[in-house]
C-alpha cells in the first residue's frame, strides 16, 4: 500500500505510534457513532483496532498534516459489503472533530478514489452514511458520488438501533470524466 499525497495531507499506511492520535478523536462521542462505531473508552480500544483491523486489512490510510506531524483522521476502501463482484469497493472514513469544515477529508478522499480506480482497478466506488450524518453526505457530493438511494433501516451499529444507509456509486466511467 503506497503513500499518497495531496496539497495539504499525507496519507499513510497506520502506525501503532498513533494510537494517542486515534484515541484523542476516536473516544469523542460525535465521531464513532456517525460511522456506526462505539466511541472508544481506552487508548488500548484505540492500539487494538490499528493492530487487528488497520494493519491487518488492505487500503486502511491514516490522515496526516504534515506541519502539526499528526493524524487528523483515518480513510479506506474496503470490498463494498452490498456488492457481489470484487471490483466494487467502498469508501470509508473518520476525521477529529477539531479538522472538521477545513475540506481535509474531501481532499484525502479524491485522492483515495484515483488510487482505487488507477491503482487498484475498480470497477465502482460507493459510498453510504446514516441519513443524520450530514458533513459526510457533503463529502460524498462534492466527491461527485452519484446518489442512487435509500436503504431503510438497513444497519445495526453497536447501539442496536436501526439507521437508514444513504447509498451513493460512482463508476470507473464517472471517474474519467470528473477527475481526467
Amino acid at each position: 500500500m503506497k503513500t499518497l499525497y495531496t496539497a495539504r495531507t499525507v496519507i499513510r499506511p497506520w502506525y501503532l505510534s498513533d494510537a494517542d492520535d486515534f484515541f484523542e478523536y476516536a473516544s469523542t462521542p460525535d465521531v464513532g457513532p456517525n460511522a456506526g462505531w462505539e466511541p472508544h473508552r481506552t487508548r488500548s480500544d484505540s492500539l487494538n483496532v490499528i493492530k487487528n483491523y488497520f494493519q491487518r486489512t488492505y487500503y486502511h490510510w491514516a490522515i496526516v498534516l504534515p506541519d502539526l506531524g499528526k493524524v487528523i483522521g483515518g480513510i479506506g476502501l474496503t470490498q463494498d459489503p452490498k456488492r457481489s463482484f470484487p471490483q466494487a469497493k467502498a469508501l470509508g472514513y473518520s476525521m477529529s472533530k477539531d479538522f472538521w469544515g477545513h475540506g481535509y477529508m474531501t481532499e484525502a478522499a479524491q485522492a483515495v478514489i484515483s488510487y482505487g480506480f488507477k491503482d487498484l482497478n475498480a470497477q465502482l466506488i460507493s459510498a453510504y452514511h446514516y441519513s443524520f450524518n450530514e458533513r459526510s453526505k457533503r463529502v460524498i457530493e462534492k466527491c461527485g458520488f452519484t446518489y442512487e438511494g435509500k436503504l431503510r433501516l438497513c444497519s445495526q451499529p453497536y447501539m442496536g438501533v436501526l439507521h437508514d444507509d444513504c447509498c451513493y456509486s460512482m463508476t470507473r466511467d464517472e471517474f474519467t470524466k470528473l477527475y481526467l
